[in-house]
Formats: structure tokens, sequence, C-alpha cells
């Protein structure tokens, strides 16, 4: 942060209101010197960061913040496997012995679930998630915890996915470096503001084979520039699941609307899922009192992940059928699941 500790100034002059005009000029010029400067963190394991645009200052965020250290978000790591379907492994980067006595296994692809805001990584969604890739592949799922940084203002959470993006990075350099496992074997799976957590992930480390974003937070990211949200440079492969398009106000629709993957998916036209409670309508409101008031659990609308049965959110019908052989009338309907496959 640009900063002053003594700054004395003399004029010689008789003119008070000349004085007090330069007085006023200098004292704006060292505030406007000291915006554009901006503030910068640095950590040993992860890098800086800065509240610098794009990551601030900008009409898409307009607040400016400093992501939270390291050690307040407490990024975890909780490892399940066919083995331990139930009961997760906590596993650090850090400590890498904690990986190699684990179920963890460099001979099987890994898939990262990174919630969003508000959210925790012990949630049985991300579990279910889990559960439903054991039925069909052998694999490590990492449930990332970041319940420490998620559950604050949102415009500070949004800010926090920077950290959690460097930790899951951090986390995959360390594969790479201490047990010889590629980039190429890891899936970055992410809800809300979790989808750009990944995103964050992939920029800063290269070679991650795929990203799947579900229904990425609006706020703060649309209309952003690319390295700011999740964005197809950050994979060799960025699908989304769009589910909760609809604009921020006055419809609540929380989820982007933009086009940002190699793939995106609309399912019935990507605002509303059919049989899941629809969002109410707020004229006037501000980004902060939404996102304090509301969690993003119950806006992915209804989504079947997975084809051996899928992950369903409360309030959403269980039982609709598969789109298969339906005619174009009955996929425009909204009746049917949408399927996606594992790879």
């Amino acid at each position: 942060m640009f900063a002053v500790t003594s700054l004395t100034l003399r004029f010689e002059t008789n003119n008070l209101f000349f004085s007090s005009q330069m007085h006023l000029t200098w004292a704006l010029a060292l505030c406007f010197l000291s915006v554009v400067q901006g503030a910068q963190v640095c950590y040993d394991r992860i890098g800086c960061f800065a509240d610098t645009s794009p990551y601030a200052g900008t009409v898409q965020r307009p607040i400016t913040k400093l992501p939270w250290a390291p050690e307040k978000i407490n990024t975890r790591f909780l490892l399940y496997t066919r083995s331990n379907q139930n009961s997760f492994q906590t596993i650090s980067a850090i400590t890498p012995s904690s990986i190699s006595s684990s179920n963890f296994r460099t001979s099987r692809k890994t898939r990262f679930v990174i919630h969003g805001f508000t959210d925790s990584g012990t949630s049985s969604w991300l579990t279910d998630i889990c559960k439903k890739l054991f039925v069909i592949e052998d694999v490590n799922c990492i449930a990332v915890d970041w319940s420490g940084g998620s559950r604050t203002l949102y415009s500070q959470a949004s800010n926090n996915v920077r950290v959690v993006g460097a930790e899951v990075a951090y986390f995959v350099k360390i594969l790479q470096s201490n047990f010889a496992y590629s980039p190429a074997n890891v899936h970055l799976i992410g809800h809300s503001l979790g989808a750009h957590a990944a995103g964050e992930a992939g920029k800063r480390q290269k070679g991650i084979a795929r990203i799947s974003g579900l229904d990425p937070a609006e706020p703060y990211f649309q209309n952003t520039p690319a390295e700011v949200r999740l964005d197809t440079s950050d994979a060799a492969l960025v699908d989304v699941i769009h589910t909760d398009a609809g604009p921020l106000v006055p419809s609540l629709g929380f989820g982007m609307s933009q086009v940002i993957g190699h793939l995106d998916f609309f399912p019935n036209g990507g605002v509303h899922m059919p049989g899941c409670p629809q969002n109410i309508e707020i004229p006037n409101v501000n980004v902060e009192d939404i996102w304090n008031g509301l969690g993003m659990s119950q806006v992915i609308g209804h989504l079947d992940f997975f084809p051996n049965g899928g992950v369903h959110m409360p309030g959403c019908p269980q039982n609709m059928p598969e789109m298969s052989n339906a005619s174009v009338d009955d996929l425009l309907s909204g009746k049917y699941i949408f399927f996606q496959g594992t790879e």
C-alpha cells in the first residue's frame, strides 16, 4: 500500500485561499495514488494476491477486499475412496506423509469436489457425488472444505476463492512433485463459488484435465476478465451446467448466464428447474443482503450428474424420466432429467 509517513509543504504567500487549495490538491492526489497502488499480500506456499483491477474497483467488483490468509480459511482436503465411502481421511499437501499413509492411490484418477458460498465440505451432496462416482469408477474423490472462508459476507467469500484455488493448485503440485502424479489425471468439480475456485486452481497449475462448473456464481464474476472467473484456459476441458441463470435482480438468479466453457449446458433453458422451488422476485435489493440471507445449496435445481442414479437436491422430484428417445416437444416441455457422461 502506498503510504506517506511525513510531508511538509511551505507556501510563501499571503493568499490563504490559494494555500488551502494547494493543500487540498495534494491530499486528493495522495488519496488517488493510494487507491491506484492498492494492496498486496503474499504467502510462501501459494503466492501473492492484490486488490487492484480486475479483482476490485470495477463495475462488476466494486468492493475492494483482499482474500483472507490461508490459515484463517483453513482449506481441508477430505479423501473418500471405495474403501472408505462413509468416512473421510484428512490429507494435506503440507504433510505429504498424510497422503502416502491414506487410501489415496496414484493408479487412480482424482476428482476434487469444491463447495460454494455458505456451504461446507462435509455437506451430504459432496459425499453423494463421491458415492455415485464409486459406482462407475474406482477414483480418489476429495471433498474440498473451505467453510472457514465461505461463511462470511459474499464480497469477502468471492475473494477468498482465490486462496482456495491456490490451495488446490498447491495440492496438485505436491502430487506431481512428490508422487509423480500427472495433473492430466485430475478433474475439478466446483459448485457456485467453488466453480471459480476450480478456475483459479487451473490458472495456477497448468495441465489439469477437466473442470466441471456446476451453476457458477454470477455476482462479482459475470462479464469479468478471464483471469477472475472460470474460463476455457483453466483446463483441457471446461464443461459448465447452468441451472439458475436468471437475472440476479429481480429474480434472484444466482448462477451465470454467460457462456464460459468449452461446453455450456442450459437444461430446461438454464433458468428454472421443473419441480424446484421458484425464486421469489425482489425489485430493489443489495447484493450483500441477498447473499447474507440465502445459501447456494437451494439454487442448483434438479440435475443428475452421473448416469447410474443422480444427486438430488431437497425440494426437487426424485423420479423423472430419462431423455433417451424423447421427442423435441417433450424435451422442450422440461419433463426430463439431464444426464452427463463420466468423461
